[in-house]
């Protein structure tokens, strides 16, 4: 009787295993609202798909964004202090806006239609550029060359660019989040997919990176501005199509409630029941006996402890509601959650020093490369921005080497199955990022020196090349910590704010660039009262060399301070689950620790 009842469970375990590995068990959907087939859904076939928009996306905002700097100075006559900080602005903008647009993504639209929306938005900002620059009325003038652009081009073009700011916002973290959710977490083979889905995003991030930085460059330098516009415009048209083509491939997460509003919750009900004893055991604290819609359950932590009381069931009230109060009572998981949140704000906080350092690069290194001898030939030189694909090629290396070759020797080495822990990945990137601003200040106390020697020619008799280690290094430290940042971003935030976790990603790049700014201000008001700004009407007037060095030494003060928080940082600790009934915690990657 006994062999037949575990013969029984054997071959029940086997039909589970089976029907597991035909269907989709996380929440997930297809583009009809069913239990997605594996086969035909999700996995590299949909996010190799989801990639190849993020490279025309990229394309199209890279073959803007390194030249605003040349546009603003050449066509709008900005000087460049005030173009460096338009620059910051529009970038910080950018690169903050996908917090709303998580957010909504999260809470509302979901992934796929945000990103559908926004893309529209970005295509009308793409439109009214090309306009900016065809439309004969909204031209910069009429006539080249010209001191002071019509007022109405200079509205249009700002009014253009903030759109596509818009757009990005919308476009950037739902895309990658949506490509993220192509693989399933509970399986095995799909969950080390995930771990590599970020490095491959970021290469193809950086091939569109590449192309947009030289060809699209290379146009707009050779050709004219009104080229360049009109060829992005064709590029995000075409990536429109090619994301509404792949609708039935995609693996979609429903929409359940604001995540804003449960960490609210939590918070509320941690507050009214503040009064109450702490449990003895977390065995006391409310959990539901299922896994709810898009939420794993997660396993108690001992830290933050005044939350858990939000999950303590209180006898007297909370047996009188019929029906449970999330403002009075929240389970483990939901406490849990914001603890993350909580949890991550030291790590957002740390980063911000390396934003600010590779803020440089679309800035004040391609204005540097301008007053450089860029001649390859007689007849053919290298338009400054391009430089900027040395970075592109710098990470799109690292990122091939690290996932091809560094993982497999770090997992025998270390046991962990990511070769190293995220957090380690970013703190190598930010070490990279101090070498960055060492070697640009050695390198422009150089171009310095070689125009006070020659005041006919300047630094046109130094090669544009002499910037290359700068631009490889800090594509190398990209490789590592933006890479990291992603995956970190996007794992440790509770399952319903991925978008949200994407954004917050974003947001390390856009404060910083608003840090830039700030720090370019205050530095420009204390060196005048010195005696001589760092920052004059040109670069030549200017001391660049010394703001690196200030950059490279408040980086390196921050990396220590990371290293600190990071070790004592604890990882999102998830239940084991197959069925909904059994789930047990695991140390899992909450071993990972910054050595």
């Amino acid at each position: 009787m006994e062999k037949n009842v575990e013969m029984d469970e054997i071959k029940m375990n086997k039909a589970t295993e089976i029907d597991e590995q035909k269907w989709v068990y996380d929440s997930s959907v297809d583009y009809k609202g069913r239990v997605p087939l594996r086969a035909s859904t999700g996995g590299w076939k949909a996010s190799f798909l989801i990639i190849a928009i993020e490279f025309s996306e990229r394309l199209s905002y890279f073959g803007i964004a390194t030249s605003l700097i040349i546009y603003l100075t050449k066509v709008i006559h900005q000087d460049l202090k005030t173009a460096a900080k338009s620059v910051n602005y529009w970038t910080g903008v950018t690169t903050l806006m996908p917090l709303l647009g998580g957010f909504v993504a999260d809470a509302y639209l979901g992934r796929f239609y945000t990103v559908l929306a926004s893309t529209i938005v970005y295509l009308l900002g793409l439109v009214l550029l090309a306009m900016s620059t065809v439309v004969p009325s909204l031209k910069s003038c009429g006539s080249y060359p010209c001191q002071e652009p019509r007022k109405v081009h200079v509205v249009i073009f700002f009014f253009a660019i903030y759109l596509i700011s818009i757009g990005t916002g919308g476009h950037r973290p739902s895309l990658e989040s949506f490509g993220a959710d192509q693989f399933d977490d509970d399986h095995p083979q799909e969950k080390r997919k995930k771990m590599s889905f970020f490095n491959w995003w970021s290469f193809g991030l950086c091939s569109g990176v590449l192309l947009g930085v030289t060809l699209i460059v290379y146009v707009q330098d050779h050709v004219s501005w009104a080229a360049a516009d009109l060829i992005l415009t064709l590029v995000m048209a075409s990536s429109l199509i090619i994301f509404c083509s792949g609708r039935r491939f995609y693996r979609y997460r429903k929409v359940s409630e604001s995540p804003l509003t449960t960490m609210l919750q939590v918070l509320v009900a941690s507050i009214k029941k503040r009064n109450l004893p702490h449990p003895s055991s977390p065995a006391y604290l409310h959990e539901t006996q299922k896994s709810e819609t898009n939420r794993r359950r997660l396993c108690h932590t001992k830290g933050l402890k005044f939350l858990d009381k939000a999950a303590i069931f209180d006898e007297i009230q909370d047996s009188i509601d019929q029906k449970q109060n999330p403002w009075r009572l929240a389970t483990v998981t939901k406490v849990e959650e914001l603890k993350l949140l909580i949890n991550m704000i030291p790590i957002w906080l740390t980063t911000l020093p390396f934003g600010v350092s590779i803020a440089q690069a679309s800035t004040f290194f391609i204005k540097q490369g301008v007053t450089l001898n860029r001649k390859i030939t007689d007849d053919f030189e290298i338009p400054p921005a391009s430089m900027y694909g040395l970075g592109a090629i710098g990470m799109i290396a690292t990122v091939t080497i690290y996932e091809k070759i560094l993982v497999r020797i770090l997992r025998q080495s270390t046991g962990n199955e990511r070769g190293i822990s995220i957090l380690q990945r970013i703190g190598i990137g930010m070490i990279f990022s101090i070498a960055t601003m060492i070697i640009a200040a050695l390198v422009e106390r150089k171009r310095l020196r070689i125009v006070q020697e020659n005041l006919l020619e300047g630094s046109m008799s130094m090669s544009v090349f002499w910037l290359t280690p700068q631009f490889l290094i800090v594509g190398i430290g990209d490789g590592f910590a933006l890479v990291g940042l992603q995956e970190y971003f996007y794992d440790q935030v509770p399952d319903t704010m991925r978008s949200l976790g994407i954004a917050l990603y974003l947001s390390v790049i856009g404060a910083a660039s608003f840090l830039s700014s700030i720090l370019i201000t205050i530095v420009d008001h204390v060196t005048e009262k010195g005696g001589k700004s760092w920052f004059g009407k040109d670069i030549n007037s200017s001391r660049l060399d010394y703001f690196y060095f200030l950059l490279a030494t408040l980086t390196t003060v921050n990396l220590c301070i990371y290293i600190l928080v990071a070790r004592r940082y604890s990882y999102k600790n998830v239940q084991i689950r197959r069925t909904a009934d059994v789930a047990n915690c695991y140390d899992g990657d909450d071993r990972e620790t910054m050595a």
